[in-house]
């Protein structure tokens, strides 16, 4: 199935409703597409419908992102394809599950705010100013979707005109810069669209103080930033951030979240494993590549994130010829069902402004956000390396590494925009075949059928 063919399976793929997380929806299992005129509940539900759709690749990505970055490890006996497919190749673009995974749900997302926006302008049970600002949260979702889509399928072309009947012919593959400047013109379009006091529907709590239009579109303003960043628009990131909800004087950890819970209907995060006897480890090199706190003991980051696990226990060795991986460590970044997943936060815009400085090799104004974060989060002392631009990088990265991990594919993306992924020791097997970090995933097969 192709996002341009797709039938409108977000709430169906979900399979949930979430009613303690203001996820809830009257039938997640068959859901109406919105029609014209939406009365105040269908433009809620279906601006859930686009949360829910969202939800369903936040956890798989921060998994699959953390493998391909060398963060963790998932040495599951009854599937070797982790540590052979993901690790050694080649990647499968005709499984959902591997090679071809991260497009049908962001898609999913994507078309489900096409059908909202499609109608929302017939909603005269809203005011304009409504109506405007849900165009605003749709556009912002869509943007944050399709950055999903270009982090994991980075050398690859991707449609973008996706609003497209069923019937019609499929969108045509543009560039990666022409998909970048797509998201770029959505996030424009949503800031500008984000009029008004209030949403006419809830958000639930991961955009608690995010969610008014007003709010919101710190948090737009913020992925915005995020984009710049990877585009090397230095100047223009730092104009973002202005705009975001960057404050060095709030915690590190206040930012936008995707919720999970345990209630009837909902959805518990599957990153919320034992760590002692789950099938996902921490990488080693986390754990030989921290550096040490001022008090004694392993960056901050790293101790409260991982813990130790008895080598043996629950596949913690195996030495198949496919495998021969170990790790004696075990994630705590998850540590209950209901602990929600970063989408962006406080930590991730203070280095991203580290990141534009150092860019524009303004190198004392990124010092101090770079040891804000080296002390606060990690427990270091203040940065005392030599003070130019590829000393400060490989700072800068180290510190995105470890106040990120685990949480979206942070170190596969920035240190493959640098060229830097062998840094991550990316043969950890020597083979046959040998290990490697992939620069992308390819296009699905049915994506790529449905072109002639």
């Amino acid at each position: 199935m192709t996002p341009t063919k797709l039938i409108r399976v977000a709430l169906a793929l979900a399979g949930i409703g979430a009613g303690a997380c203001s996820y809830d929806i009257t039938n997640p299992n068959s859901p109406s597409v919105i029609g014209d005129n939406p009365s105040a509940a269908q433009v809620g539900a279906a601006a859930r419908g686009i949360l829910i759709a969202t939800r369903q690749d936040v956890a798989d990505w921060a998994l699959d992102g953390a493998i391909f970055g060398r963060e963790a490890y998932r040495i599951d006996p009854a599937d070797p394809r982790f540590v052979q497919e993901m690790m050694q190749g080649p990647l499968d673009p005709g499984s959902r599950a591997f090679g071809g995974d991260h497009w049908l749900e962001p898609y999913s997302a994507i078309r489900s705010a096409n059908d909202l926006l499609a109608v929302i302008g017939t909603a005269s049970a809203l005011t304009p100013e409504q109506q405007s600002a849900v165009s605003g949260f749709a556009h912002t979702m869509q943007a944050y979707n399709f950055i999903i889509v270009l982090d994991s399928h980075n050398e690859d072309q991707i449609p973008i005109d996706v609003g497209r009947d069923a019937s019609a012919p499929p969108a045509p593959f543009v560039t990666n810069a022409a998909a970048w400047d797509h998201v770029i013109a959505l996030l424009e379009q949503g800031a500008t669209e984000l009029q008004g006091a209030a949403f006419p529907f809830t958000l639930p709590p991961g955009f608690a103080g995010f969610n008014t239009p007003p709010t919101f579109l710190q948090f737009n303003r913020a992925l915005r930033a995020r984009v710049a960043v990877y585009r090397g628009d230095f100047a223009g990131a730092l104009t973002a951030l202005g705009q975001s909800f960057l404050d060095v004087a709030a915690p590190l950890d206040r930012g936008v979240y995707i919720d999970f819970g345990t209630g009837a209907g909902d959805l518990a995060n599957p990153l919320a494993v034992s760590s002692q006897t789950s099938e996902n480890f921490g990488h080693p090199t986390l754990e030989t590549q921290a550096q040490p706190q001022v008090g004694g003991g392993l960056d901050r980051r790293f101790s409260t994130k991982l813990v130790k696990r008895p080598r043996g226990s629950g596949g913690t060795t195996n030495t198949t010829p496919v495998q021969q991986l170990s790790s004696d460590l075990g994630w705590v970044r998850y540590p209950l069902p209901s602990t929600p997943i970063p989408l962006i936060k406080n930590e991730e815009l203070i280095l991203l402004r580290a990141e534009a400085n150092i860019g524009l090799n303004n190198f004392l104004a990124a010092i101090p956000d770079i040891d804000l974060v080296r002390q606060t989060s990690g427990g270091l002392a203040p940065y005392a390396g030599v003070v130019d631009q590829p000393s400060l990088i490989a700072e800068l990265l180290y510190n995105k590494r470890y106040s990120l991990m685990y949480e979206g594919g942070h170190s596969w993306i920035d240190y493959r925009r640098y060229g830097l992924t062998a840094s991550l020791q990316s043969i950890d097997r020597v083979g046959p075949p040998p290990d490697v970090i992939f620069p992308t995933l390819p296009i699905p097969t049915a994506e790529l059928q449905a072109h002639p």
